[in-house]
């Protein structure tokens, strides 16, 4: 949500990079892009509305400078407009800003009556106001900044240029901001892929921190305004990773990297057998419930994990939504691990969850992509997924890379609660052990997949449904539908039909059905059939095992099958079927896939 890219050199033109770092950061969503390029005292600002390709026009015949920054804006406070896009500047200030400044109206207000006037409708400009009028007292930018950090309510990362000299001012509370490291230059960025091309090398600036960066030197200051030292860190994956290669889009291009990130993601631990594993995981003897807190695809992440969790090591698990558990009241204590779950580790709803849960002094346990993101360096343990770089906005490799993660969790707590023998856990971590080889057999289904979204993209509205953890599937494969596709799409527990639900049923009216768990098949089954004499056209999702057992039923239209592997790892075998029937739908109907329309790859606001 948001980017923020900036340069300070010497061989490299500022308007390059920044041009580039901002294609860069096109997967993080944005509505308009400007740059602030600056040549001795004269800064030029341009800015443009809607995509990148817009600002490039504009800056063809742009001034060519050592220094600048740049930013793709996630409308949040003003419409997306010219004027409501990035850089702003006020007086002898310019700055770029992520996040959200809560308590911008009453400063705005003073800066009112004091001689300010404001183009935009942003809380951004005002943060620019603010700083310029500090500036003007302090006459000392360091402490200005601090001023200003002790002013303003919310989260923000800021990218700043002053008139009067020719380096790069950062500050930042709770929104990342990364300081990329090069040599003879130096860059900015809200994230490391942002500046891939040109460094892996970067230092992650701290809350409440702040850095003056010129093309030489890089200083960090603590929130005392005391200097400090940092570690230089390393990017692992590497930029080709993060191009599309020869895939039309980058989300088909992750949903083939899955079996890679499964392999990455296994070699963490040893799964020799079951108490190898146990001894390469943090430790889960004590806790005797869960609290599993995430958004989006990481929530339904999670209620894959509470099922699996349940089933296997007959523990209670909590799943919240992040944005809810922040705000409620919390059954937590000392028995209680609450885990995280982010791809980005800057999930900001997510992030307040954690921290509340640090306030109580109860254990966390991390579950990120991203090394070194804030919930990362914050959780008490973390187990990163090793998903390399997601570009899509909507989740593939991610999504099923923690569900593989919550399983291994499940089987270790199994262990130790002996809920499962160790020959039948050892079973499992076989299955497992095959997994980066195995998915690659539904990930070949891609033709069954296009007949199926050649036989939906038409529709106006579709249903999912499942029972246990084949619901849990239904909302993850109904969310993947709907973000890429517009189709209007829900999810419901099979049982729950006929309580309000199947009046909505009529002729032709898409129905998908998940049906993997045996032991509850004939259920769904019947649910089916009560869709079916409605008029529905229904796209079963199964195993060959249960098919063989209803194949003469003729209560679905269309079907596909996963592998009869151990039902522990259906919901993989699952979830890549359902990325790819949502992929095809939406390339059917010509959409933009990778960026659709009002959404964030890393959602770092409230």
């Amino acid at each position: 949500m948001c980017g923020i890219i900036g340069y300070v050199g010497k061989d490299k033109k500022s308007l390059h990079v920044l041009i580039n770092g901002l294609k860069n950061l096109e997967y993080r969503g944005y509505d308009s892009a400007g740059i602030a390029l600056k040549d001795n005292k004269k800064i030029k600002i341009i800015k443009a509305k809607g995509k990148i390709k817009n600002l490039e026009e504009k800056v063809k015949n742009g001034i060519e400078t050592n220094i600048g920054i740049g930013h793709t804006r996630w409308a949040t406070h003003g419409k997306a407009t010219e004027i409501n896009a990035h850089p702003h500047r006020v007086g002898s200030v310019t700055i770029v800003h992520n996040g959200i400044i809560e308590n911008y109206i009453e400063i705005k207000n003073k800066l009112l009556k004091e001689g300010y006037s404001f183009n935009s409708e942003t809380d951004s400009e005002v943060a620019c106001a603010l700083i310029d009028k500090i500036y003007k007292e302090e006459q000392d930018k360091l402490k200005t900044l601090k001023k200003v950090n002790k002013e303003l309510k919310g989260s923000y990362a800021f990218a700043i240029i002053f008139e009067d000299d020719n380096k790069l001012y950062a500050m930042r509370k709770d929104s990342p901001l990364i300081i990329g490291v090069g040599k003879n230059e130096n860059y900015l960025a809200s994230d490391v892929p942002a500046i891939l091309e040109f460094t892996n090398k970067y230092i992650l600036l701290d809350k409440n921190e702040y850095a003056i960066v010129s093309k030489t030197n890089i200083n960090i200051y603590d929130s005392k305004l005391q200097k400090i030292e940092k570690s230089i860190n390393t990017y692992e994956a590497t930029r080709e990773q993060a191009m599309k290669n020869d895939y039309e889009h980058f989300m088909l291009k992750e949903i083939n990297d899955e079996p890679l990130a499964f392999e990455e993601l296994l070699k963490q631990f040893n799964l020799n057998n079951i108490d190898e594993l146990t001894n390469s995981m943090p430790s889960l003897e004590k806790y005797e419930n869960i609290d599993i807190v995430g958004c989006g695809s990481a929530y339904h992440a999670g209620l894959i994990g509470k099922s699996i969790i349940e089933k296997y090591a007959d523990i209670p698990v909590n799943v919240e939504i992040a944005s809810e558990y922040r705000y409620k009241k919390n059954f937590n204590n000392e028995k209680t691990l609450t885990i995280l779950i982010s791809q980005s580790g800057e999930t900001a709803d997510t992030l307040a969850a954690l921290r509340k849960v640090k306030e109580k002094g109860y254990d966390t346990l991390g579950i990120i992509n991203t090394v070194d993101s804030s919930i990362a360096r914050e959780s008490d343990n973390v187990l990163y997924i090793k998903a390399g770089c997601e570009i899509s906005v909507a989740t593939t490799k991610a999504y099923s890379a923690q569900v593989l993660i919550l399983t291994l969790i499940a089987l270790v707590i199994a262990n130790n609660k002996k809920t499962l023998n160790k020959n039948e856990i050892n079973n499992i971590l076989k299955d497992i052990k095959m997994l980066p080889s195995n998915i690659k057999t539904e990930i070949n289904k891609q033709e069954q997949c296009k007949e199926i979204a050649n036989k939906l993209y038409k529709a106006k509205d579709i249903f999912f449904i499942g029972r246990g953890i084949d619901y849990a599937l239904c909302m993850e494969g109904s969310l993947k539908l709907k973000e890429i596709s517009y189709i209007h799409s829900e999810s419901y527990a099979a049982g729950e039909l006929k309580h309000g639900t199947i009046s909505l049923i009529e002729e032709q009216t898409p129905v998908i059905a998940i049906v993997t768990d045996s032991s509850i098949s004939e259920k769904t089954m019947s649910n089916i059939k009560e869709v079916k004499a409605r008029g529905a056209k229904v796209v079963l999702i199964t195993t060959n095992k249960i098919l063989n057992k209803y194949k003469e039923s003729h209560i679905y239209d269309a079907f596909i099958t996963i592998e009869d592997i151990s039902p522990v790892i259906h919901p993989l075998h699952v979830a890549t079927l359902l990325q790819l029937i949502a992929y095809y739908v939406a390339k059917e109907k010509g959409l933009d896939i990778d960026k659709p329309r009002n959404l964030a790859k890393s959602v770092t606001v409230e």
